[in-house]
């Protein structure tokens, strides 16, 4: 049977045995009116008076984005916003882009982001995590650093921050507190979020947020200079808006976790030879760093000596910031890279997402289907594949006419997860 992958900025046909098993998110119709929902949840919060009321025309506004690696629909986010504030004058406004350690955008990306308009009106600036001139230290972490967050967010007198949620693979949802931990936050306190003892952490997976310790260290942070209010939606596979949260910071978040949760994490019962993955299309699939996470989407039910399928099409690379490729470089297995980055002497910014992707990798074969050179894939341990049908043929000599496979269509939208597994972890 023939389905479809998101794949860049269109869909990826691949034919697959009748037998695959093609797991999906509930699907969600996008709402009839995107706009007037997210007025309405402006105006009627949860937990939380309505935003209008809370803003003064003389307040200086920070509104945080997510960056261009997220499909947060910042063109529609914002201008709402907005009109929503109209009472404030232009000037008192400031859009942060939470890059994390991410490559700033360009004034071109953000017309993309953002719209014309409103990057003509609104000062529009990149955080900068390694800028100590562009930080401020609020203090110390329990969890053993001292907290840096942007000085512009900290200065301001109102502090919005926007996102949409999904599961995450090891801070259970993305959007939230995430926004701003790791989103706005200086370079030691992330390398302190990533670290190696952090994203090991059996209960730092996906959809789980109980005891998660990237969950809680990311909401001390925030309590340390909040957001006085959070606007976040969900998506579908069309990046159409399905719900919007939006009110005071943790139960706002709350809410739309679990909504995410009971539409996106699907439950199976065993695992599967070879799983085919996706890592949702554009902008989610723009470079290999990212992919990790559709690789981590497959892990949760592909069998150990399984192998794994993932389809990106890296169109930005592998990407052109961080130490993402050098850490990669360091050690000639991914079992090598594991125990480098295990040592506790050892810390480097991106190591994080060499330590999932390694921890995918010794537990199965890993094959990318991307526009990457071969040379770049071997590089990351990886296998480079030109055709995703005569891969699964070649699969069946080593796991026999009768291989079980599963197909991820949306990649790491749907949260499969073997549900006797799942119910031990909690």
């Amino acid at each position: 049977m023939k389905t479809f992958l998101q794949y860049g900025k269109s869909a990826l046909p691949v034919e697959v045995p009748d037998h695959a098993v093609i797991i999906e998110p509930r699907h969600l119709s996008g709402l009839p009116d995107e706009q007037a929902a997210v007025l309405e949840a402006l105006r009627s919060p949860i937990g939380s008076l309505p935003l209008k009321s809370m803003v003064k025309p003389t307040d200086k506004v920070a509104i945080i984005i997510s960056d261009i690696t997220r499909p947060t629909p910042n063109h529609k986010l914002v201008p709402w916003l907005l009109k929503e504030l109209d009472h404030v004058p232009d000037g008192q406004f400031v859009i942060i882009n939470g890059t994390g350690t991410h490559r700033d955008q360009t004034p071109e990306e953000f017309a993309q982001m953002l719209g014309d308009e409103v990057v003509s009106r609104i000062r529009t600036v990149n955080h900068h995590c390694h800028n100590q001139d562009e930080l401020v230290n609020l203090g110390r972490s329990s969890f053993g650093c001292d907290v840096y967050l942007n000085k512009e967010y900290v200065e301001a007198d109102f502090r919005i921050v926007t996102g949409f949620i999904e599961p995450h693979f090891f801070a259970g949802f993305s959007g939230g507190p995430k926004g701003i931990m790791p989103g706005i936050a200086g370079i030691e306190t992330i390398l302190t979020f990533h670290n190696a003892r952090m994203i090991g952490d059996p209960l730092a997976t996906w959809g789980n947020m109980a005891d998660n310790p990237l969950q809680l260290m990311a909401r001390e942070v925030n309590s340390l200079c909040k957001p006085e209010f959070m606007l976040n939606v969900t998506l579908n596979k069309d990046k159409e808006i399905t719900q919007v949260f939006a009110g005071e910071l943790f139960a706002a978040h709350e809410r739309g976790c679990a909504f995410a949760k009971e539409h996106a994490m699907i439950a199976v019962p065993d695992r599967f030879d070879v799983v085919i993955t996706s890592n949702s299309g554009y902008p989610l699939d723009q470079n290999l760093y990212q992919a990790v996470k559709g690789m981590s989407a497959a892990h949760k039910i592909v069998k150990q000596g399984g192998t794994i399928i993932c389809a990106a099409e890296c169109s930005d690379g592998l990407p052109n910031h961080g130490n993402y490729a050098d850490i990669l470089q360091m050690r000639k297995t991914p079992a090598e890279l594991l125990e480098m980055i295990n040592d506790a002497n050892f810390q480097k910014f991106d190591q994080w997402q060499v330590q999932k992707q390694a921890v995918v990798q010794v537990w199965a074969d890993v094959c990318v289907y991307s526009s990457l050179p071969d040379e770049w894939v071997n590089m990351a341990m990886l296998q480079p594949i030109r055709d995703v049908e005569e891969t699964l043929e070649q699969l069946k000599l080593k796991y026999g006419e009768d291989m079980t496979v599963a197909v991820l269509p949306l990649g790491p939208l749907t949260i499969p997860y073997v549900k006797e597994e799942q119910a031990a972890l909690t």
